[in-house]
Order: structure tokens, then sequence, then C-alpha cells
């Protein structure tokens, strides 16, 4: 028995390190991984009604090709030109800083911080200058890098292919998966896997809602105040909330200081407040309880261990799945610990104290 532990332990390892190996060839086979998941429970709905698996795949592909289409037309253009504005305004911020909030900190602390400011203003519009170049080279040389931009583009284009065979064969796959595991092993693992499924669910389709619906929220908030780059702010805002509490920290700061900035109005920090105090509420009162419950339970310091450790290993596809990969390794550490607690080794200590206290 222990050395078929041992084997498995050694297959996993084993695995991991081929894993990262490959490394920069996963991210399209990943993503497409997490599109099939989402889209599979409307394909097997579609299929209920009647309709066969290849055009209900071919429906469910299409949807969710419209909706990134849509996204990337509508919201990255805006996106972009909200940076670029943010960028540019980077050398007023500067000189605000260096003429109204450096003074006030001298006269509070005693410390002398124009020596510091000055020189770090004097560096970023030095640098600042020669940022167009440095674009511009690294342009030229990522399009003389053809093999690099080549694989990157042929990895984007596998995501749609890969992402509507594995829609097609997802059922298929599991079931093959299923069929395959030993069968003293069944039952448990299966019960793991319908665990997995729960929290996946919650955080692929509960989770991911509540970031955009609370992005959508701030973004509209505001900008419907007038305070610039209130789409950036608030989509960032949004993306931070995978974090709980740290989206409205992050969003509720930033726009507050580019708030006081633009209009030099401490009333218009309130109006900042209700904003991200209105998604806090919609947050707790609705999205929470209707997408989310307790079914993910992953604590905020889990959640960024997570996503550093994930992008440590794998980059940008380890960041991708880090929360994914952390749900479920909780649901096993749960089933663990349940087992660990049920166990003769948990009782050992309990049982030999009472047998020493029975006369």
């Amino acid at each position: 028995m222990r050395r078929q532990w041992w084997i498995v332990a050694a297959c996993a390892a084993l695995a991991l390190w081929f894993l990262i190996s490959i490394e920069p060839v996963l991210m399209p086979f990943f993503v497409s991984m997490i599109l099939a998941y989402l889209g599979d429970p409307l394909t097997d709905r579609l299929e209920d009604r009647g309709l066969s698996r290849r055009l209900a795949v071919s429906l469910v592909f299409l949807l969710l090709s419209l909706i990134i289409v849509l996204t990337l037309l509508v919201v990255v253009p805006i996106f972009g030109r909200q940076l670029g504005q943010v960028i540019d305004s980077l050398p007023a911020v500067l000189n605000w800083v260096q003429q109204s909030v450096v003074p006030r900190v001298q006269a509070l602390t005693g410390l002398d911080l124009s020596t510091d400011i000055d020189q770090m203003r004097t560096a970023f519009v030095d640098n600042w200058k020669e940022t167009g170049t440095f674009a511009a080279s690294l342009l030229a040389q990522v399009s003389r890098s053809g093999l690099a931009v080549a694989a990157w583009i042929a990895n984007l284009a596998l995501i749609p292919v890969v992402t509507f065979y594995l829609l097609l064969d997802w059922d298929i796959l599991v079931g093959k998966v299923r069929a395959s595991l030993p069968r003293r092993w069944e039952p448990a693992a299966v019960r793991l896997a319908g665990e997995c499924d729960e929290v996946l669910s919650a955080f692929l389709r509960g989770q991911l809602i509540v970031m955009l619906c609370l992005g959508v929220i701030y973004a509209v908030g505001l900008t419907l105040l007038g305070v610039r780059f209130g789409l950036l702010i608030g989509l960032l805002a949004g993306l931070a909330s995978i974090v709980p509490y740290l989206g409205v920290i992050v969003g509720i700061s930033v726009a507050g200081v580019v708030a006081f900035f633009q209009f030099g109005d401490f009333l218009i920090l309130l109006g900042v407040g209700a904003v991200f105090g209105f998604g806090q509420l919609i947050e707790s009162v609705v999205l929470q309880p209707k997408l989310l419950g307790d079914k993910i339970g992953l604590h905020p310091v889990a959640v960024i261990f997570a996503v550093l450790a994930g992008g440590q290993l794998f980059g940008f596809t380890g960041v991708l799945l880090a929360l994914p990969v952390a749900a479920m390794l909780m649901v096993v550490l749960r089933y663990l610990h349940d087992h660990y607690k049920n166990s003769t080794l948990y009782d050992a200590g309990r049982s030999r104290t009472h047998d020493e206290e029975s006369p």
C-alpha cells in the first residue's frame, strides 16, 4: 500500500516538472479549458432541449466569441485612451505634489522632501522624453523577431480551435477519466470532483460576474460624477475585488486622489465614497448571496499567495489558473482533514488516555 502511494507521489512530481518545462505552450490550452468549462452547462441545457451536441456547441461557441469580440471592441479602446491620459497627466501630478502636498508635509513633520521630489520630477521628465524612442526601438525589435511574433499569434489562434473541440467532447473526456479511476477510489474521487465543481462554478461563474458587476458600477458611478479616468479606475477596482475589500480600498483611494486633484473640493470625496458604498451594498446584499454564498471560502491571504505562487511557477498562465487550482486544493485539503479527524492516528492519544484512566 505504501509503495502505491510512493508511485502516485512520484507520478505527480513528474507531471508537475513536465508542466513547468512546457509552460510557454500551455496558455492557449488552459484558456480553452476554462472557456469550455464555462460553456459546458449551457451546452448541456441546449442538448436537453433536443439540439444535437455539435449544434449546441456551435451556438455556445458563437455566443462566447461575440461576448469576447464586443468586449474588445468597446472596452479596450476606451481603456487604452484613458491609460494614455493618465500617463500624459503624470508630470502635472508631480507638480501639484511638489507645490501643494510637500509644503504641508514639511510643515507637519519638519522633513525636507523638496530635494527628493525635484530629483524624481527631473528624472521622470528626462526619461519621458525618451519613452517614444524606446517604444519605437522595442517595436522594431519585436518586429524583427518574426518567430516570436508568429508563435504568439499561433497561440491566440489555437484558443478558439481547442475550445471548440474541448467543448464538443467535454462529457466524453469526463466519462473516460471517471472510467479510468481505480474502482476502490472512484466513489471518493467522484464526490471530491463534485465538490470541486461547485467551488469552481462559484468562482469562475460567480466571482467573475461579481468582479464585472462591481467594475461596471464603479466605472459608471465615477463617470457620472465627472471623475477623470473613471472607466480605468472602476475596472481596476473591480479586478482587485477578487481579494475581499482590496478592490474598494484601492478604488476609493485612487478615485479620491484623482477627484480631489481634479475638482479641488472635499465634497467630491463624498460622491466617490457614495459610489463605492453603493457597490459594496449591492455586493453584500445581492451579488454575494446569489452568486457565491459560502462555496469558495478562500482566505484573502491564501488568494494573494496563490496568485503570486502561480505567477512564479507558470508566469501569466499560473496567474490565470492560480485561484481555480487553489479552490480545488482547498476541497482536497478539507477532505484530507476530515479523513484525518476520523482516523486512528488522531484518536490514538485520546484512546490511550481513556484506557489509562479506566479502573
